[in-house]
């Protein structure tokens, strides 16, 4: 259905010239091209060893040497978390995005419903014949619900996001805390909360041996073990995870569309308190997440306490670091035009493609039916597949948009959505 409803619906920012999105777009463009990169460095490790050890070193099949331990520590302070988060502030911002211009073709907001559903099926198989770390999912789902706050007002957008996001947090620091009081502590008196404490350290360890499982099969097994091993455990995670969608991948969208709004994309805001204030999240983010994991550290790795580092205790000082991140890489984004700002600008229009195509290569890279390196590479390896990625990655993008309109995920996903085929060669 389309009866022009919305666009009379619109607030005046929606009714801007969308010719003035040019520099919008390219912003996002630069700041998403260091989102994805960002991105395969913290989700290497759940590539090439069990998924457990994402977050957890003592997962890690190859051990983890003390030099290593240092390497967590300073990935959860800069990349743990902010790159997904960074990305999602741009998901959020590039829904309002395409929602100015459909508004401006007299399109509703039922288009921006079918590109989300297309998005979804993606993030399934992404999911089940891919890799299970899939965000793509949630983010469909996360997007469809952010349809129903994109007429508020860009102020209504940031206050319900950041009250959601609080309320995620305090939910996090609770269950999670608690989770690694319970888990790592003494044999509490109480036999309910004995129990408890017996019920998570059986669910660690059903995940540990989880990750055992997944290695055998990723070394000696085949492509449809791996699949069937995905179905059987793992079949209904994505909607099991449903929660980080409320807690944090919507919050993160409506603040990105309030940010959108706001102007921080096009150079709207006063510049030096966006410095300002972009420095001061950064650092008091940073400061925050560095005590956190040096704590994490002195203690000792177990499962629960890194654990409630990654998702509870980390959780606010992620967002000051994000919001740090978008505001500073926003104020640098029009004087990025160098050979790696173009380069970086040019992989962030091909991001669909860089994230899949990313999971396509490592499923071959490190699966029996591939190469066979999985769980052969420790963190430091992984590190230098993450870096020669990143070079393929600056490498193949920018020549292709020099001959291609779009990615060749983001080609089809365009068709997809608009039921017809587009021009793809320039």
């Amino acid at each position: 259905m389309n009866d022009g409803s919305e666009s009379k619906l619109a607030t005046p920012d929606n009714a801007r010239p969308v010719a003035l999105a040019g520099g919008r777009i390219a912003s996002l463009d630069f700041i998403r091209g260091i989102a994805v990169l960002g991105i395969l460095a913290a989700n290497i490790f759940a590539m090439g060893q069990p998924f457990t050890a994402y977050m957890y070193p003592g997962a890690f099949t190859t051990g983890h040497s003390q030099s290593e331990d240092w390497m967590w520590a300073a990935q959860l302070v800069l990349i743990d978390g902010k790159m997904r988060g960074l990305f999602t502030l741009l998901f959020g911002a590039g829904v309002y995005l395409f929602m100015e211009k459909a508004w401006a073709k007299g399109e509703t907001r039922w288009l921006q419903v079918k590109r989300l559903l297309w998005l979804g099926l993606f993030g399934l198989v992404h999911f089940f014949l891919i890799w299970r770390g899939d965000i793509l999912f949630s983010y469909a789902a996360a997007g469809l619900l952010a349809l129903l706050f994109l007429r508020l007002s860009a102020r209504k957008q940031m206050v319900i996001g950041v009250l959601a996001y609080i309320a995620g947090g305090l939910f996090y620091v609770i269950s999670m805390v608690f989770m690694q009081i319970t888990a790592d502590g003494p044999v509490p008196d109480s036999p309910e909360l004995a129990q408890v404490q017996k019920d998570f350290q059986s669910g660690a360890e059903t995940d540990l041996e989880d990750g055992r499982l997944e290695t055998t099969i990723r070394q000696d097994g085949s492509y449809p073990e791996f699949v069937s091993h995905t179905v059987k455990e793992h079949g209904t995670d994505p909607v099991a995870s449903s929660w980080l969608i409320v807690f944090e991948t919507l919050p993160l969208m409506l603040i990105g569309m309030a940010l959108y709004r706001y102007g921080l994309f096009e150079g709207r805001l006063d510049h030096r308190k966006q410095r300002l204030w972009g420095w001061a999240g950064l650092l008091s983010g940073g400061v925050l997440t560095g005590w956190i994991a040096l704590a994490t550290l002195d203690g000792g790795f177990t499962y629960y306490s890194t654990l409630s580092a990654f998702l509870g205790t980390s959780h606010f000082p992620r967002l000051f670091m994000t919001l740090g991140y978008v505001a500073l890489l926003a104020l640098h984004a029009p004087r990025a035009g160098s050979w790696l700002g173009d380069r970086l600008s040019a992989a962030g229009r091909v991001a669909f493609t860089n994230y899949l195509g990313t999971s396509i290569v490592m499923l071959v890279v490190f699966g029996n039916w591939g190469l066979d390196l999985f769980g052969v590479f420790g963190r430091s390896e992984l590190y230098l597949v993450v870096l020669a990625s990143w070079i393929i990655m600056l490498a193949w993008s920018k020549p292709w948009l020099d001959r291609f309109r779009y990615g060749p995920l983001e080609w089809v996903w365009r068709c997809l959505t608009y039921g017809r085929r587009f021009t793809l060669r320039r």
